[in-house]
């Protein structure tokens, strides 16, 4: 009997720690701040490689691809801090860096 008394105890610990759980926010500003700087990295990289001279035209243009979708992956990190004043300008040059990318590409493409 002792032993089915604790089990119950135990059952009824467990069930008020599930029903008592608490919604917890996802976004932590540190998390944001930390994929904003890999974007940024990411970008850097990508910029370099831009500018490199032995870029065929397909490399170019998937340069280009990779360059836009960092920067809309930024855009849409930036979007979530509205709060923040020195964010907007890291997605204006991001999506001015996919503008120049894509000109590149089409360049190459002969149109």
């Amino acid at each position: 009997m002792r032993a089915t008394g604790s089990w119950l105890a135990i059952l009824v610990v467990g069930i008020g720690w599930a029903g008592c759980a608490k919604h917890v926010d996802t976004r932590v500003a540190g998390d944001d701040d930390a994929a904003i700087d890999g974007a940024t990295a990411r970008l850097d990289e990508l910029r370099a490689r831009e500018q490199q001279d032995d870029l065929d035209c397909a490399e170019q243009c998937d340069v280009s691809a990779k360059t836009c979708a960092t920067a809309e992956q930024l855009c849409g990190l930036v979007d979530r801090n509205t709060d923040r004043d020195d964010l907007p300008p890291r997605c204006a040059q991001a999506r001015e860096q996919c503008a120049g990318a894509g000109d590149g590409c089409a360049r190459c493409q002969g149109g």
